[in-house]
């Protein structure tokens, strides 16, 4: 088979692990040629700093050595940068005037420093951070010279002063704003690293704009716009970069702040994509190493013609140690942002803590001194937490770093820069018989990057070795038992408790009558396994009187719906009526009228039995009067509802269908949306809208109306049968993923298995749920 050649320029750390990535999925498919600027293999730029510090040697930092090339039969060319692109003839020329032919072409040319245009910076003595050469020129001039001026107070110019200071120059830093790092600090943590660093050596100049470089042969120092200067035999600019697009631009490839790239890290060229540092996604470029990763991971899946639900930004956070000082940020730290914070500032330890809150949800935190709890905040940010878990955290007095990190899940990520979860460096400590951190490293890749993780990975090595138990604390419902949602589900199903007291008393509850936390989920559980069993056909309200729902499918009213409705109501003196969504309901009648009233209603009601939701469905306006409608919405919808009407799930649902990408019936923030398009349907899975708006993920695009309805069945059947009770659709797909769903549910005996188990339950049959098993990822979904 005669493999496509893909090339690649740039050797650095978000092009390489594309490649990486790509080695992985499909190691025939291409011949692979990489172009660099360096003379060097690949190599971890974040470390620079340790090198310039005297921890680290070049070698420490390297990725991938030569001998890695040779192994995955890929041609390098170190040290010689590509200078041509020629998009229609599909080839590339460097500098050395080597000319390659490509069928696919990524580029991650990364950025350049940016260096203040000032007289006098094109002195011997004025040098950048950037690359392994700068580090090698700031140590050379250490030798020889004592009087060091850092330009910018950023987190790479602090990491440059720490490594001068090492050197045993003296080093002054210079910054245009009032505090240090004040992108990734408030004032209140930056005056504490100031302090810190002060007490390292470091002297500070802040708010001071650079007029110009002095000196002749040679730098001598830095005259200051509001006239005083300070003397320097080594100036470093480390004042920001800017993304390398002149070789892009020349190309034809589109450019804004840089190459400019869709959800699949697509350019404008065919054939041409962009990762890393170089590539501009929605606006938005990413100088981190994690959401490059996230990048790569994404455009390998794309060159290997696999699925994938795109690149969808990234949440920016730094979790970094700067010079020995622990330091986390994430999301909106200002308070101008926010509403309201929270702070707590310990002089003594050296430690602080603020985060911020908009309208009750966490937006943002920062920590110094101590960021072992960064990880769990990043994910409160991610999710846009309500305040009151810290409230709960507060109850549940979890303030030790093992507390914290037996709380987290397994599935929660520990090294960002890497995707490496919690469970997958617990597995390879249990399994690889891992003793050490740098074992842990070398296996996982966990802190391998910024390093910023160490700590956390550190711990989950000594707790996991310290604990002979495979997982690291168990959450039971509640209280009254020591069974987990999946415990407690699959003894109801082995059992078969018909009734609460039944199932308290067959399976130990301490308390008798149980609590308002264990009873619904425990209703729920007997009923999932025993559909069709004490359906009461009326929801019970707190004044003890109930509630009908009669069944609109789709929303769809005709007249004699409407007349039926209002001469129930009428006969009845039904005190409260009101329509919400896509049904009509009715409030306040007594037990003793129940029957009667449904049945000169005349209409299905939807039942409400053992905890379960019953689920309605909007529609937008249909093809008949929505001009840009591709789809019969309004069909579908109806279909869809009398699918699904006897189905009870494990929290209350919204499930939508527009005829149109315009999204009328607001399908993107729903559990379930199915939006026409011009090849058949987009199905949209785990939107919400009730704590927070949250975006729902593609599931599939099937192009029949058939196998679009046979699949959101088949989706809310699994969401049924595998959900715990109280879980949302956003979050199941979250502790399950998304990717092992699909893989579940495009199984085509898996997924027609759901659907007859969806067909059974909506004609009220008495079968236990089936134990079919996914080909795939079953470990993740169990």
């Amino acid at each position: 088979m005669n493999k496509q050649k893909l090339v690649l320029v740039g050797n650095g750390m978000a092009g390489v692990r594309c490649v990486e990535e790509i080695i992985k999925l499909e190691p025939e498919a291409y011949d692979i040629t990489i172009f660099g600027g360096e003379p060097h293999p690949n190599y971890n730029r974040i470390m620079l700093s340790k090198v310039l510090q005297g921890d680290t040697r070049i070698a420490d930092i390297t990725i991938n050595d030569w001998n890695w090339y040779k192994d995955n039969g890929i041609t390098l060319h170190a040290g010689d940068p590509i200078v041509k692109i020629d998009a229609t003839a599909r080839t590339i020329a460097s500098f050395k005037g080597v000319v390659v032919p490509y069928d696919r072409l990524i580029l991650a040319m990364g950025s350049l420093p940016f260096m203040l245009p000032l007289p006098g910076s094109d002195l011997p003595g004025v040098t950048a951070f950037r690359d392994i050469s700068d580090c090698n020129t700031m140590m050379d001039a250490s030798r020889k010279y004592k009087k060091a001026v850092v330009i910018g107070g950023g987190l790479l110019g602090l990491e440059a002063a720490r490594g001068l200071l090492n050197l045993g120059m003296e080093v002054d830093v210079v910054h245009i704003n009032s505090h240090i790092m004040e992108r990734q600090l408030d004032s209140d943590a930056a005056e504490m690293l100031r302090k810190e660093l002060e007490n390292q050596g470091m002297r500070f100049l802040l708010g001071k704009h650079t007029e110009r470089i002095l000196g002749r042969k040679r730098v001598e120092g830095l005259l200051f716009k509001d006239g005083t200067r300070v003397a320097a035999d080594l100036v470093v600019m480390a004042v920001g970069v800017r993304p390398n697009v002149k070789l892009a631009a020349e190309g034809g490839i589109e450019v804004n702040r840089a190459i400019v790239v869709n959800d699949r890290m697509e350019t404008n060229i065919p054939g041409v994509y962009a990762v890393g540092e170089c590539a501009e996604h929605r606006g938005m470029v990413y100088g981190l190493v994690a959401p490059l990763y996230e990048q790569g991971k994404v455009l390998a899946k794309a060159i290997c013609g696999l699925d994938t639900e795109g690149y969808q930004g990234s949440v920016l956070y730094s979790q970094l140690k700067v010079s020995g000082v622990e330091v986390f940020s994430a999301g909106e730290i200002r308070d101008a942002e926010c509403d309201a914070n929270f702070k707590l500032q310990d002089g003594i330890r050296k430690r602080y803590k603020k985060i911020t809150f908009r309208n009750n949800r966490i937006v943002g935190a920062v920590l110094f001194g101590d960021s072992s709890e960064g990880n769990k905040l990043l994910g409160y940010i991610k999710q846009g937490a309500d305040v009151s878990v810290l409230d709960r955290e507060a109850g549940a007095g979890t303030d030790s770093d093992d507390d914290a990190i037996h709380a987290m899940s397994d599935k929660e990520t520990v090294c960002s820069c890497n995707g490496v979860s919690k469970g997958a460096i617990a597995t390879a400590i249990r399994e690889d018989k891992l003793e050490t951190f740098e074992e842990v490293r070398e296996c996982t890749r966990a802190s391998s990057s910024c390093g910023g993780c160490k700590p956390l990975v550190a711990s989950i090595l000594r707790i996991t070795l310290s604990s002979e138990e495979s997982d690291i604390q168990k959450r039971t419902v509640c209280e009254c038992t020591n069974l987990d949602h999946e415990e407690l589900r699959k003894a109801v199903q082995s059992n078969r408790f018909i009734n609460l007291r039944e199932a308290r008393l067959g399976l130990g509850w301490k308390s008798e009558e149980g609590c308002s936390v264990c009873n619904p989920a425990l209703n729920y559980y007997i009923g999932q396994h025993y559909q069709g069993v004490s359906f009461e056909a009326a929801i019970p309200l707190a004044d003890g009187t109930y509630s009908v729902v009669p069944r609109i499918h789709g929303g769809l009213v005709r007249p004699e719906h409407l007349r039926r409705i209002a001469y129930v109501i009428d006969k009845y003196d039904v005190p409260h009526a009101k329509v919400g969504g896509a049904r009509f309901e009715l409030f306040g009648i007594p037990r003793e009228s129940l029957g009667q009233l449904i049945s000169e209603l005349g209409l299905p009601v939807a039942n409400a039995s053992h905890g379960g939701y019953p689920i309605a469905v909007t529609a937008c306006e249909g093809l008949r009067y929505d001009r840009f409608a591709f789809r019969d919405s309004v069909a579908m919808a109806v279909a869809l509802e009398r699918q699904v009407e006897g189905m009870h799930l494990p929290t209350p649902l919204s499930v939508a269908v527009s005829a149109s990408p315009l999204h009328r019936a607001g399908t993107l923030t729903r559990d379930v949306g199915l939006v026409g398009a011009p090849g058949g349907w987009e199905i949209y899975v785990g939107g919400s809208t009730r704590d927070s708006v949250l975006q729902a993920r593609l599931l599939d695009t099937p192009s029949e109306d058939q196998a679009a309805l046979e699949l959101a069945v088949a989706f809310l059947q699994a969401y049924r049968e595998q959900a715990h009770y109280g879980e949302t659709t956003w979050n199941w797909i979250d502790r399950v993923g998304l990717v092992a769903l699909r893989e579940q549910l495009f199984d085509e005996a898996y997924r027609y298995g759901l659907i007859e188990q969806a067909e059974a339950d909506r004609m009220g049959g008495l079968e236990k749920i089936t134990e079919r098993q996914p080909t795939v990822a079953q470990g993740r979904v169990e």
